[in-house]
């Protein structure tokens, strides 16, 4: 589950990706019947008679489904003293419900193939799934049964709150987290938005699974909550289907909602050290709610300007005064905090990183917006609003966030209001928000001496547990047949390949969901064999440049260019650009000029050089960056290429001709893949990337850039000490002698999904998590590439259970090796991987990506499709076979990163 959200500037997709906080509209305590309205023919809106809300869209990319069912209680609801109150109810509605228990839950979710989370923002909290159209029957029977019967035992409190607070570990190991949660108590001081929903351990200590059970009998009502369902679905039959399940769930009345209070804020600095390899200061203030419609839209509108790549703020890492810049909102529905930063080196001066900071400020106060950026930043938000049609998610989110958060209609009236901002609502904002004695300031220090966080010590977990958590148990009578007959999935994706006279593989798929069109393209190559002996860096560092334009237009012109048509532009070796369908050409001629005649200046790559010399230098210090080098370390052989890292000295030492060099040596047609998706034709895709990319041609035979295959490594610790933590982070691995083009894959992976890839449908979820709370999370991957592929298992938990995860981790992998896995677990398995398929192309950004890593890889365009009739033929004693085969669990190689672990 997610807690409480990553501090992002927009509204984001809830899968992968950062999911942002809301806040609680005015509601009504017996809401008025309101009939179903149809709108276009591809959305029904309708309140049911005990008050719950419903949207429901026809989005028809893809044979899935999503649904998202809103609470609106969240961290500003809870008791004082009991700030987790929110998060620890969202945690225990995956346990079980009157009709449903929690191990049916997780099996159910992995026989559908589908995805499911929560997230707790300050007052709301949202459940979802992502999953194939036809089961919609059993995503609303589950949403239906932990409406009106989550049992909330203490037994089970008891068992969460041992994953609950090491969730809690992991998070208030990062003094960034601790430092805005102080920020959030100066800024919102007496108010319910003063304490984070993530809760503590002292508040989880108190709780009982009364409280929990008062808090959902209080919030969890359908006339406080909102539904909605987007996806491959009849909108009239999936409403019937609705009411039939919810409809007979009474409406409560509800608690009075507490009016917000805002006291003067009183300014000041907060300073912590960071184990981060830079360190940053960072302006925080707050800022209006949204639903303050008229000021919200001219906030957003004001971080967007902001953040724009021709922005004064901008500018102060394009100069190399600072080494990033960045403005972020966090916004709640009657409040919010906006963020303002700039990054400074370890070691750097954080006084001179504030002063260019306060100087930007202070000008834009001063001088007011400007207002071309203003409009650049509308456009950009308008043409998102077309690029939200792309996925069922994006799509469901953009109405959740309307209606539940905004309290608006449709998200269409949150597109209108983005119309109305004016500059002049622009400037107003900025001085009537962005005052320096209303702020509070973060100063954040790069330094290795760190110290543990408060109430850290003995988070969570028991011994054991008494009870039945199997995932091979009878399910609920509702969910039996539909789940019993494994079918085939209907594949959507027909694209056209083809290949330019220069060498370039072009495929398109024609989809008309929006009037968008998204270009992905990728250059074969493999920075460790290619960069020249002592270069290590300069693919990195030639990346950083192709911000500053092309050789027609300098960096100001082109990124004007980008904003006159709303189009989001990368350029290097995975480079695309997303426009909308009108300007495809337009955007391609700007991609193309870009990636092939990129401007490479002497003072961008002197300002690049320096900020990428500096950043190296304490990102090699920091915890993360030495527990990715100690993994390598102990996964692959002596001097092997892939153990190459840049140094702050060989970065330094780099020229411009050698960049220049590396890109005339590595950037070739004949080495790239181009995808183009959405709202065109495959003759007009050609036509357009044959007139911008055509020209370009390739010197010389083509270079090696596949690594050598290697042996499985020996066993080996290594620990990466960070004084900050309070939790250990756990990763080990071990090379397999495979590659991805060997048949046997798919027999690991389909034991890969019972042992630990199938979330809370697999052992190892069930045994550290669920029975014992000694981790929050705890899986197994699988990495297969074309010579070189990997097994690993990740967890995080306490220091004093290492020992006792290890231990289960090493039984479940010598299981699966003696004794073959069941067929009833096989079978969830395998109906996990081909359920899932429609879900894994379901937006236009899956689909770009997945064609585009299916053709350089060398695999087929309908990869998912051929792994499923593997899928279905594999037998259990296949996969024993496989694992005894493959895995040496006598050779992983583990990194602790955080404190020494008590035993390993």
């Amino acid at each position: 589950m997610i807690s409480s959200p990553l501090k992002t500037l927009a509204w984001s997709t809830m899968l992968g990706v950062a999911l942002m906080a809301g806040s609680m509209p005015g509601r009504a305590d017996t809401p008025s019947k309101t009939a179903a309205t149809a709108i276009d023919g591809k959305v029904l809106r309708a309140t049911l008679d005990n008050g719950l809300r419903v949207v429901i869209v026809r989005e028809t990319l893809s044979p899935m489904v999503t649904t998202q069912i809103t609470y609106l209680a969240g961290g500003y609801q809870t008791p004082d003293g009991f700030p987790g109150t929110a998060h620890a109810l969202e945690h225990m509605m995956f346990r079980d419900s009157q009709g449903m228990t929690g191990a049916q839950l997780n099996e159910m979710t992995g026989k559908m193939g589908a995805e499911n989370n929560a997230f707790t923002t300050n007052d709301a909290t949202q459940f979802y799934f992502v999953a194939p159209a036809n089961y919609l029957d059993l995503l609303l029977h589950i949403e239906s049964a932990r409406m009106e019967g989550a049992l909330l035992t203490q037994k089970d409190w008891e068992r969460e709150r041992g994953a609950i607070e090491q969730e809690v570990s992991r998070d208030i190991s990062d003094p960034g987290y601790l430092a805005f949660q102080k920020a959030e108590r100066v800024l919102y001081a007496g108010t319910g938005y003063a304490e984070d929903p993530l809760g503590t351990r002292p508040s989880f200590d108190k709780t009982t699974s009364a409280d929990l059970q008062a808090f959902y009998k209080d919030w969890y009502a359908p006339n406080n909550a909102l539904l909605v369902v987007v996806g491959d679905v009849d909108p009239e039959a999936t409403l019937d289907k609705i009411k039939d399940l919810f409809g007979k769930i009474p409406q409560r009345t509800l608690p009075a909602s507490q009016p917000l209070h805002l006291q003067a804020v009183k300014p000041q600095t907060i300073a912590a050290n960071t184990p981060q390899g830079t360190g940053s200061v960072q302006f925080l203030y707050r800022m209006p709610g949204m639903m303050m419609a008229k000021d919200n839209a001219a906030a957003q509108v004001l971080l967007d300007v902001l953040n724009n790549a021709r922005s004064s703020l901008s500018a102060l890492a394009v100069d190399g005064k600072v080494l990033s810049a960045d403005a972020q909102l966090q916004p709640f529905s009657n409040g919010g905090i906006g963020v303002i930063e700039v990054g400074f080196p370890k070691g750097g001066d954080a006084k001179k990183a504030q002063a260019d900071l306060e100087g930007v400020i202070s000008d834009l106060l001063k001088n007011g917006i400007p207002a071309d950026l203003v409009e650049a930043s509308k456009r950009s938000e308008i043409a998102q609003a077309e690029f939200n049609k792309n996925s069922a998610v994006t799509l469901a989110s953009a109405w959740s966030q309307a209606i539940a958060w905004m309290g608006l209609g449709s998200p269409e009236e949150a597109e209108e209001q983005i119309r109305n901002v004016t500059v002049d609502d622009v400037n107003r904002i900025a001085r009537e928000y962005l005052k320096p004695d209303q702020r509070v300031t973060v100063v954040l220090t790069s330094e290795n001496n760190g110290q543990r966080p408060p109430d850290s010590a003995g988070f969570g977990g028991s011994e054991s547990f008494a009870g039945n958590d199997k995932l091979d148990g009878p399910l609920p009578s509702w969910a039996t047949e539909k789940l019993s007959k494994l079918d085939m999935p209907r594949w959507t994706l027909a694209p056209t390949q083809m290949t330019l006279d220069n060498g370039i593989r072009l495929i398109v798929q024609p989809e008309n969901i929006s009037k968008t069109v998204t270009v992905l393209g990728h250059i074969d190559n493999n920075a460790k064999l290619q960069e020249p002996a002592k270069q290590e860096g300069a693919a990195r560092l030639l990346s950083t440049l192709f911000d500053y334009g092309s050789t027609t237009l300098d960096r100001d012109a082109f990124h004007k260019a980008l904003d006159d048509i709303s189009a989001t532009e990368t350029g290097g070796t995975d480079f695309g650009v997303a426009a909308l369908s009108d300007h495809f050409d337009n955007a391609m001629q700007l991609l193309a000029d870009n990636e092939l005649h990129p401007a490479l200046p002497q003072q961008g790559f002197t300002v690049q050089q320096e900020t990428l010399a500096r950043t190296l230098a304490g990102e090699m210090q920091s915890p993360d960056y030495k527990m990715r080098k100690a993994l390598m370390k102990g996964l692959l052989p002596k001097g092997d290429p892939d153990l190459r890292l840049a140094t702050p000295e060989g970065i330094q030492a780099l020229t411009l001709q050698n960049v220049k060099d590396y890109y005339a040596k590595t950037y070739r047609p004949d080495l790239t893949t181009i995808v183009v998706v959405g709202d065109v034709t495959p003759e007009a895709a050609k036509a357009t990337v044959e007139r911008y990319f055509g020209q370009w041609k390739a010197p010389g035979p083509k270079p090696n850039v596949i690594s050598k295959p290697v042996s499985v490594n020996p066993a080996g610790f290594a620990l990466v000490e960070n004084p900050y933590a309070s939790q250990d982070q756990v990763m080990s691995g071990q090379m397999l002698e495979l590659n991805m083009h060997n048949p046997d894959r798919y027999a690991l992976q389909l034991g890969n999904d019972v042992l630990g890839g199938n979330g809370f449908a697999s052992r190892l979820m069930t045994d550290i998590r669920v029975k014992h709370g000694y981790a929050y999370g705890a899986g197994s991957g699988m990495h297969f590439d074309r010579s070189r592929s990997i097994f690993f298992v990740q967890y995080g938990s306490d220091p004093d259970k290492v020992a006792a995860v290890d231990g289960l981790v090493h039984k479940n992998i010598v299981d699966m090796q003696n004794t073959p896995v069941s067929e009833s677990e096989l079978t969830n398995a395998r109906q996990y991987e081909i359920r899932s398929i429609p879900v894994s192309v379901a937006s236009i950004s899956s689909i770009s990506r997945s064609l585009l890593t299916w053709a350089w890889h060398g695999e087929p365009l309908d990869q998912p499709m051929v792994a499923a009739k593997y899928y279905l033929d594999l037998t259990p004693e296949q996969v024993q076979a496989a694992f005894k085969k493959y895995l040496k669990p006598q050779n992983l190689t583990q990194v602790v990163q955080g404190p020494p672990p008590a035993k390993h």
